[in-house]
């Protein structure tokens, strides 16, 4: 399996949602982008059909968005 991509944006929602996936999964298994200080990620993650943060991406491209923290155009400013 390959790894899973969570995308957030450090708000507290994000922050909180992080800790629950590390977890609950292996986090090894997990890489976290932190959009909001990697900002040149964030096309990476609309082109993987991110809409709002946090999200995970599962190696087989579904997007899974977790408890609303921020849409991808609040976090591009």
């Amino acid at each position: 399996m390959g790894k899973l991509i969570f995308y957030h944006a450090d708000c507290s929602v994000c922050v909180s949602a992080e800790n629950d996936i590390l977890n609950l999964l292996n986090p090894a298994d997990v890489e976290v982008v932190n959009i909001g200080e990697n900002r040149n990620r964030i096309a990476e993650a609309e082109k993987a059909g991110v809409k709002s943060v946090p999200a995970l991406v599962t190696p087989n491209g579904n997007v899974l968005h977790l408890n609303f923290g921020a849409s991808i155009e609040a976090v591009k400013g």
